[in-house]
């Protein structure tokens, strides 16, 4: 259509060009002379003039030569140009000829070039809005179209289960699909029925669009991958056309794969709607399940289907024979996440230092499209500062970037607040570091990130399948550690530690009502359910009493009451280590693990002994990288000593400053032995 289309135009511009220069040439006027009105005069008074045209004030004629004459007659002669022409005339057997002159007329096919324009712009405008408003198919306007985007093998780069890190289990599943598309005769011969359908559970991020893909570049059929929210329109009936249309082009191309994306948009329960039975979702619906039932067994179309919601689709969509499998994508454990990791920096320059086991195992709960994210961030920052490579200090950074936020150490912040912030953070960190239960503390902060003024990072050293009552207990201790700490050191408490509350009462809620964690409850579980209505959760029913429910909130209250006490407790027999991790965050602002445990165990004093070792140390090696740089650049060192003649004296200004440093350091060290 678009070559038709440029030789259309081609045509066209053909045909305007010969009537412009059809125009041109019909109007070209025949060759004269101008002669003014004395020379014309002379001209009748030498009799060298045999024919003369008058019309109003113009004068043309032909002298005796044949030549073609011009001229005007000035306004002031009026008539009596006129007469003495007309007795020149019968004394020089001059022909005089006296008529109007009518009006130039133009040819009549230029006369209506401008309707041709319009004709023709209306022509291009109509053929322009019909290739943008037709379907594949020819229609007129697509809205029964199918919006699905055709994948095929030969197109682009191909996805295999190479590319695919982690989900063994999960791709040794879908092997069989892979095989059915590949060899479906073997499965005929033996009576075996291919899935139609597949449905794909797991949180958002876990890669189940992404597997699908690898399905279908391991199987060399073509994909057609589709949202569920493509379906529906504000026309009733364009949905169910669209699925109509979808499956009409499968079956042309089959054995191929469709991909419904986000299913739950268009298989959600059917009910009582405010569309009711007329609901275009509903329409959508059921067409989706006439089509699902209308393939046979070996036609080799798989329908693959994603969703993180499969408690809201309608039971007709997951019955057998339609989406009869389902396979479950997760969160990747601590080997999978390792070899994502992997699979993510094969694009990036990753320096020596970088430990993919090590930030795996400092990543539990990671999905991979947030393993991706962090090397993302990773190398941006580390194309901020001017790296060559990504270190793993940059990835650190970045992992804490995506957790708790941008740093904003812009904020102006008034020493009440550092240290309410700092006291705060500290009852956390000492807490998590005491009790028994819980995890390591990564980083502590009390720099502003995203909505919190500070935070106490803690990272799992394993992954965790099951949580018990114990750590929960714990979890809910180390959570009310800010605020204890406050009214333990500050006797004053703020509106800091609302979230810390809010996660609290989740929690011991949890343990009463889903877990039956409770002493003084039957093991029963009192969650509430949940009747799922348009979709959302807009009623909820309640399986127990009031009585019961007063129970409830009794035993939530002793849960929280006690991890309060003994909160209290802990952090007043540690009171001097929550005083040197506060001091040591008003000093520094951030503690990463190693400087953290340093001053939990040994004090603020050591830390800062240990943090100007580290300082010197750093300071060193940057002198030394520069002299090995200037021994292989000499010359370029020379240029900037005679740029820069005032380098001199920051040398032995900085010399000054590491022998103070030296001295300080053996001061400390001193002063250390002898405590």
């Amino acid at each position: 259509m678009k070559k038709y289309f440029r030789g259309l135009t081609f045509y066209l511009l053909i045909f305007i060009m010969i009537l412009y220069f059809v125009r041109m040439f019909w109007q070209q006027p025949q060759q004269i002379i101008q002669l003014d009105f004395t020379e014309l005069m002379v001209e009748i008074e030498q009799d060298n003039v045999t024919e003369i045209d008058i019309s109003e004030n113009k004068v043309a004629g032909a002298l005796s030569d044949g030549t073609i004459f011009e001229s005007y007659i000035p306004e002031i002669l009026g008539d009596s140009f006129g007469d003495y022409i007309f007795e020149s005339s019968q004394n020089n057997q001059i022909t005089l000829n006296l008529e109007g002159v009518a009006p130039a007329e133009t040819p009549w096919f230029v006369d209506i070039l401008p309707s041709v324009f319009m004709i023709l712009i209306f022509v291009v405008f109509w053929f322009v809005f019909m290739q943008n408003s037709q379907g594949g198919g020819g229609k007129v306007m697509s809205f029964g179209k199918s919006k699905a985007r055709l994948h095929k093998p030969d197109e682009g780069k191909i996805i295999t289960f190479a590319d695919v890190a982690g989900l063994a289990e999960e791709k040794e599943d879908m092997m069989e699909v892979v095989d059915f598309l590949k060899f479906p005769k073997k499965y005929i011969d033996l009576g075996a029925r291919i899935p139609k359908g597949i449905l794909m559970v797991g949180p958002p991020g876990t890669g189940k669009t992404y597997l699908s893909r690898a399905v279908a570049g391991e199987a060399g059929v073509p994909f057609y991958s589709i949202s569920g929210s493509d379906f529906v329109e504000m026309f009733v009936g364009v949905g169910a056309s669209r699925v109509r249309d979808l499956f009409d082009t499968a079956k042309k191309n089959s054995p191929c794969i469709i991909f419904i994306d986000e299913i739950d948009a268009v298989g959600r329960k059917r009910g009582a709607g405010l569309g009711g039975g007329h609901d275009e979702r509903e329409q959508t619906l059921n067409q989706l399940l006439v089509e699902m039932d209308g393939f046979g067994d070996h036609e080799g179309i798989i329908i693959i289907a994603a969703t993180n919601r499969p408690d809201i689709l309608d039971t007709a969509l997951l019955r057998p024979g339609r989406f009869d499998r389902e396979v479950t994508v997760g969160v990747p454990d601590v080997l999978e996440r390792e070899a994502i990791l992997k699979v993510h920096s094969r694009t990036k320059p990753i320096a020596e230092d970088v430990d993919f086991r090590v930030l795996a195992r400092r990543t539990p709960g990671f999905t991979p499209a947030d393993l991706e994210n962090i090397l993302n961030e990773a190398a941006l920052l580390s194309a901020r500062k001017k790296h060559r490579e990504v270190h793993m200090k940059t990835i650190e950074e970045a992992t804490t970037k995506v957790i708790a936020g941008v740093e904003k150490k812009s904020r102006i912040i008034s020493e009440k607040e550092k240290r309410i912030t700092a006291y705060h953070e500290a009852g956390h960190a000492v807490l998590a570091q005491v009790l028994p239960e819980m995890d390591p503390v990564h980083q502590v902060s009390i720099i502003p990130r995203g909505r919190a003024g500070g935070f106490t990072m803690q990272l799992p050293s394993e992954d965790r399948s099951y949580m018990t009552k114990k750590h929960m207990e714990q979890d809910i201790i180390v959570l009310l550690g800010g605020r204890t700490a406050e009214r333990l050191i500050l006797n004053d408490i703020s509106t800091g530690a609302q979230n810390d509350l809010h996660r609290v009462t989740q929690v011991a809620k949890a343990m009463v009502m889903k877990y039956a964690m409770s002493d003084n409850l039957s093991q029963m579980s009192y969650a509430e359910e949940e009747e799922v209505f348009l979709g959302r959760d807009m009623t909820t029913r309640k399986n127990y009493s009031e009585h019961v429910a007063a129970e409830i909130d009794r035993e939530v209250r002793r849960i929280v009451d006690n991890a309060y006490d003994e909160a209290y407790r802990l952090l007043s027999e540690n009171i001097n280590k929550l005083e040197e991790v506060a001091q040591a965050l008003l000093e520094f602002e951030t503690l990463g693990d190693a400087d953290f445990n340093i001053a939990f165990e040994e004090g603020f004093e050591a830390l800062k002994e240990h943090r100007a070792k580290e300082d010197l140390a750093a300071a060193r090696k940057a002198e030394r990288e520069e002299a090995v740089k200037a021994a292989h650049n000499p010359e370029e060192t020379a240029m900037a000593a005679e740029e820069s003649p005032g380098d001199e004296d920051s040398l032995e200004q900085h010399e000054d400053t590491q022998a103070d440093s030296d001295e300080m350091l053996s001061d400390d060290e001193s002063d250390k032995t002898h405590s």
